[in-house]
């Protein structure tokens, strides 16, 4: 089955006031390539209207270096409703239109308009015409259909059965001679490609929430395994750096709290500063370096933690630190590395104003800065390592960046990266052998109904369900889940992140499954994402320094 949009367009609305707004990254397609981004935008619409849209599709392109088909988005703020409140023909298809308003609400998306969840570049698709239809054909869907979408275009519902996936995806697939940044980004312009990063584009990111578990069991294993905290205490007197507030990163201050510890977290961008400031993760602000750390020192002499978000330049941030002698304990980065050449890096010396300036007018130029600032950034972490921190890549290719900027002596064999770089992954170092190895990873679920008291219900099932006493695993596991409720972690839908491993897994959702039987909550989705064991196989961000068997 396959449909268009309705034959009547829908008004142009205003953008709201202070909501982030994706960069335009330039507009580089050639006359026969803007000729099929054009076409490929308009196919989703009624013929007769093309002379109306297609002025505006070109205007996008060319201003705002994609076609994001502003005209098609819904008004006002796309929060998840309770699940009964959408159309649909099965509980699959209304559960799968609250996750994708879920990713796409002001008070998750990092760029609302743009349909840009988190991570920089990463979409639930690639314009609001394949959003509207997207949904068209989930309310459409039977529980023996299949919705089929390839980047972002949904191919349409195909006869399948009620043992089958209700919804298969797949995003930028590119291969041979296509498969690199440039060509990619020519994709994307052209409409040909989505990145979906990982829960973006896959419809089952939970805001920060979702992060904050992992970041807060790689926060205390790191101090466990490299710090020699014993296994029964926290961070408590342990500082933590890093950089980055936005859709992902936005859960260091947080977890680093959960965990004990006081951080210290740069970021470029203030208005993700004041979301989380807002959200109740981040505690003080400051643009004053002596400011951030004197706070840190305060809270380290009570052994108290705190969180302090500095609205400013990371590798600024650790020159200074080295320069004045300041103990770093646990240094990490979680800068959107995997695009530094288009707005995930802000260089050191520029605005983050100047930044998206440049990413409009002067690619080169803000590359060679990039490149420049990553050089920078890694000789002031070889110094505060010399001096006693425990540096590690946090997923996020940082360490890839910098030997792609020129800094070839971070790699292992200093000739190129195939056999890994000299500072470890996290996934190498903590997550691997405290977690992974044992089959634990990120078990999610959401409570459909919009009830907290659902969600509520579902923590105490599924701390019941953990033995505290099998593994110290298990104890983290169950003391996060007890707390989850104190530390206020929900964004969006009512949802909730709990390491565990396949039994652990199991043994939880037949208790939700009885739960729901015996009409106790509403229905749940349960889900995962891409830090689950085995689930990404990615050699310079989850898996760097992996080697195969």
């Amino acid at each position: 089955m396959q449909m268009t949009l309705d034959h009547q367009l829908p008004p142009y609305l205003p953008f709201r006031e202070g909501i982030r707004r994706a960069p335009d990254r330039g507009y580089r397609l050639t006359k026969s390539q803007t000729y099929i981004a054009l076409k490929n935008a308009l196919r989703y619409i009624p013929t007769e209207l093309h002379s109306r849209v297609a002025p505006e599709f070109l205007n996008e392109l060319k201003t705002r270096g994609r076609i994001y088909g502003y005209r098609f988005r819904p008004g006002g703020d796309l929060r998840a409703q309770p699940v009964d409140q959408y159309n649909g023909n099965c509980l699959e298809g209304k559960a799968f239109q609250a996750m994708i308003d879920n990713n796409l609400s002001f008070d998750i998306a990092l760029y609302p308009y743009e349909l840009v969840t988190y991570g920089e570049t990463g979409q639930v698709c690639q314009n609001w015409m394949q959003y509207r239809l997207i949904k068209k054909y989930l309310e459409l869907m039977r529980q023996d259909q299949t919705l089929v979408v390839e980047s972002g275009h949904p191919l349409g519902l195909f006869k399948s059965s009620p043992d089958a996936p209700r919804v298969i995806i797949t995003n930028s697939m590119m291969v041979g001679m296509f498969d690199n940044q440039a060509d990619w980004e020519i994709a994307a312009q052209m409409g040909v490609a989505n990145y979906g990063q990982m829960t973006a584009g896959g419809w089952m990111y939970i805001g920060p929430q979702g992060i904050v578990h992992g970041t807060f069991n790689t926060l205390l294993n790191a101090g466990r395994l490299k710090l020699g905290i014993p296994n029964h205490e926290d961070l408590r007197g342990y500082l933590f750096v890093s950089s980055g507030l936005g859709g992902m990163s936005g859960a260091q201050p947080k977890a680093a709290y959960i965990a004990g510890a006081v951080s210290v977290i740069a970021e470029v961008d203030y208005s993700r500063i004041e979301t989380r400031r807002q959200q109740g993760w981040v505690q003080r602000v400051t643009t004053n370096m002596q400011t951030a750390f004197d706070w840190a020192g305060e809270s380290l002499e009570r052994k108290e933690p705190l969180s302090v978000a500095y609205h400013g330049n990371i590798v600024e941030l650790l020159e200074y630190a080295e320069n004045k002698k300041i103990r770093i304990d646990l240094l990490s980065d979680q800068t959107s590395c995997h695009e530094p050449y288009t707005g995930g890096y802000c260089p050191a010396g520029i605005t983050f104003e100047e930044r998206t300036r440049l990413l409009h007018e002067d690619r080169d130029t803000f590359g060679i800065l990039v490149n420049k600032s990553l050089r920078r950034h890694y000789e002031v972490i070889k110094k505060l390592i010399a001096r006693g921190t425990y540096f590690f890549d946090y997923g996020n290719s940082f360490l890839k960046a910098v030997y792609d900027a020129g800094v070839k002596e971070i790699s292992r064999n200093g000739v190129d990266e195939k056999e890994g770089f000299i500072w470890p992954s996290y996934v190498e170092d903590i997550m691997g052998p405290e977690l992974f190895d044992y089959g634990y990873g990120p078990f999610r679920w959401v409570c459909l109904s919009g009830k907290h008291e659902d969600l509520i219900k579902t923590d105490k099932a599924a701390m019941a369900c953990i033995d505290p006493n099998r593994r110290g695993q298990d104890r983290d596991n169950w003391i996060w889940i007890r707390d989850a409720e104190r530390h206020n972690l929900v964004v969006g839908t009512q949802a909730r992140i709990l390491y565990q491993d396949a039994e652990g897994r199991l043994k939880i959702a037949l208790r939700f499954n009885e739960m729901v039987r015996n009409g106790e909550i509403g229905p749940v989705m349960l889900g995962r994402d891409h830090h689950d064991v085995s689930g990404t196989d990615s050699p310079f961000r989850e898996t760097a320094n992996i080697k195969d068997g």
